[in-house]
């Protein structure tokens, strides 16, 4: 008997809360993690302030704004995990040790089991370790916030997008360890791809030419340049907004359908390898 949608949708909120109950026991890792943003912040900041005092206006954004960028980039990086600390590894060790079975058996799709999960885990990252660094940034540096509450609320709805293919990206790496031995080194090149074009160092739109078009036309670019951009793009009209979010969505359907079909794959190859 199928489970009702109002039941499923129950289990992933569960899944999701337990995500976010489990992240928010570690109260000195995050207290950590708070501390490391904030000092790094400055670190870039400063170094901001220094490259946009010689090249006014780089990458279409003023000192301030280039500022905000990075500042907000702090706020995502634990939530949208770009330099690792999601779900990947602990998928990956599952898969080795055959315990991803258990996964297979419950009463849940997997990949919505293990999104529900990522997101309850963003959104403590989000609170926890996102908003303390802005609010300290915003007081020791003059950012371009929006006063619009519309305008935040578009940007919590991009960072949503972002956080979906984010996980959608490695919900792929998780799911190579159905046929890798080891997923550290796909993990590390990952991470580094992550840092260079999602705009973690820099905005992409510093790259210049036809360069700069193709990352800002990669997934990476929904993960960070996106929802920034939306954040500080008050001026850019409503069918651009709309532009920014729909190349989210579509990502993350790309992305979601790919994990859809290399999941079956990896399903098969659980069934064959098990009789």
């Amino acid at each position: 008997m199928r489970q009702p949608v109002v039941g499923r949708a129950g289990l992933y909120g569960a899944v999701a809360a337990g995500g976010f109950r489990r992240y928010a026991t570690y109260g000195t890792a995050t207290a950590a993690g708070v501390f490391t943003n904030t000092v790094f912040g400055f670190i870039l900041a400063y170094t901001y302030i220094a490259l946009w005092d010689e090249r006014p206006g780089l990458g279409g954004y003023d000192q301030s704004e280039a500022l905000t960028f990075m500042w907000v980039s702090q706020a995502l990086l634990a939530a949208g995990a770009l330099i690792g600390g999601g779900f990947q590894e602990e998928f990956q060790e599952r898969v080795r040790t055959g315990d991803i079975a258990v996964d297979l058996y419950r009463p849940a799709d997997l990949q919505a089991w293990w999104l529900a999960g990522d997101l309850g885990r963003a959104g403590f990252q989000l609170l926890g370790r996102g908003v303390v660094p802005l609010v300290v940034g915003g007081l020791a540096f003059q950012l371009a916030l929006p006063t619009a509450p519309l305008r935040w609320l578009l940007f919590l709805v991009s960072v949503l997008l972002g956080l979906v293919v984010s996980f959608a990206l490695r919900y792929l790496l998780g799911l190579a360890a159905f046929w890798l031995m080891d997923g550290a080194g796909i993990n590390m090149m990952a991470t580094v791809v992550s840092i260079f074009f999602s705009g973690m160092l820099l905005p992409l739109t510093v790259f210049p030419g036809g360069f700069g078009e193709f990352v800002r036309l990669l997934p990476w670019a929904a993960m960070l340049q996106v929802p920034v951009d939306v954040l500080l793009g008050e001026g850019a009209g409503a069918a651009r907004t709309a532009g920014w979010l729909g190349f989210q969505a579509a990502w993350a359907v790309v992305l979601l359908g790919l994990g859809r079909l290399l999941q079956a794959a990896a399903t098969r190859k659980v069934v064959v390898q098990g009789g």
